[in-house]
């Protein structure tokens, strides 16, 4: 397995290694990074474009309760926020699979459709589709990309006319069934063809234990607590390479990402990132993640999620709570027999 070192770079390690972040200590102001990105405010046009309004904010209507995070213009664009994390992370690449000149390729759950979109313009040849449950993608695209209405999680039809690359990212919290999911992108996918899934351990830690009995831990163990009783999975980026396996993909690789919650970190590519992930979560992320799974699966009121989002976002403002998420990227192929 391969992990980022401190400087961002891939390096060899056992699976259950802990990256080493040595911590910032001269305190210098680091707290505004790059401008946010300009968000996409066309919807696709579409005849699924109801939406459930609750407690302040925008959802999905169209299976209505699958996907517990909202829809609105602010949680879009929190996603592109996200997307250039991601690019960040990742040294500006969209995928680590070592693909060829793709000609059929789909993104799962594609959000706002950015990344779709991003592939596009890099592969003019490839005929990119975006599946989510979400109507919420620009209509103003390259002509290679089409966006569908569709639950993931749902039956497949693929299987006829199947693609060389398939691509997930940040399904977290999102899935129930990542094992079936695996196998319909196994089925789906030509002889040769490659699969990606990028996502999280969702847990936050700190290696050196500042996180422990905060409001920021407490927060996480909360929200994911409903997230698990709606039986979803909270971190499934270090099962990704079992569920891979076990679905028959080969040559499997395994690449494990660091990113700091906060200006904390000294080197200074993790301190953009960090300051990244903070200015997302301060764009009503701790709200977003926890006001549906909460209210509707803890019968939390909306003033007390508030509440619990303030304090952890006061927690994540300090830089003597020191936060690590991992963030795994895990890539597959089919055989070609």
């Amino acid at each position: 397995m391969t992990e980022t070192s401190a400087e961002g770079q891939a390096t060899t390690t056992a699976s259950n290694a802990q990256p080493n972040v040595e911590v910032d200590t001269s305190y210098e102001n680091d707290s505004s990074y790059g401008d946010e990105l300009s968000s996409y405010t066309a919807s696709l046009t579409s005849s699924v474009l109801d939406f459930r309004h609750e407690n302040g904010r925008r959802y999905h209507k169209y299976r209505d309760g699958s996907y517990l995070l909202p829809n609105d213009e602010s949680e879009n664009d929190r996603m592109d926020m996200l997307h250039e994390i991601y690019l960040m992370v990742m040294h500006r690449r969209l995928y680590l699979a070592p693909i060829k000149k793709p000609q059929r390729v789909i993104d799962l759950a594609t959000g706002t459709g950015i990344w779709a979109i991003d592939f596009a313009d890099q592969h003019p040849q490839a005929q990119v589709i975006g599946c989510d449950l979400s109507p919420t993608q620009p209509t103003m695209v390259p002509p290679n990309v089409k966006f569908l209405v569709d639950d993931i999680e749902s039956e497949w039809a693929y299987e006829n006319d199947p693609f060389d690359y398939i691509h997930a990212r940040s399904l977290s919290v999102s899935i129930r069934d990542f094992e079936k999911l695996m196998n319909q992108c196994y089925r789906s996918v030509k002889p040769g063809g490659w699969v990606e899934f990028q996502d999280w351990n969702g847990y936050p830690i700190s290696e050196d234990g500042s996180l422990d009995g905060t409001a920021l831990q407490r927060y996480y163990q909360e929200v994911y607590g409903a997230f698990e009783t709606a039986g979803y999975e909270v971190a499934p980026g270090p099962k990704l390479e079992q569920w891979f396996k076990d679905a028959g993909f080969v040559n499997i690789h395994v690449e494990k990402f660091v990113i700091p919650y906060g200006v904390w970190p000294k080197d200074k590519h993790l301190k953009k990132v960090g300051a990244w992930f903070q200015a997302q979560a301060e764009a009503n992320g701790f709200e977003a993640l926890a006001m549906a799974a909460l209210t509707r699966y803890k019968q939390w009121t909306k003033e007390e999620v508030i509440a619990l989002s303030s304090q952890a976002r006061a927690d994540s403002r300090s830089r003597n709570i020191h936060t690590l998420f991992n963030f795994y990227v895990v890539y597959g192929q089919r055989p070609e027999n």
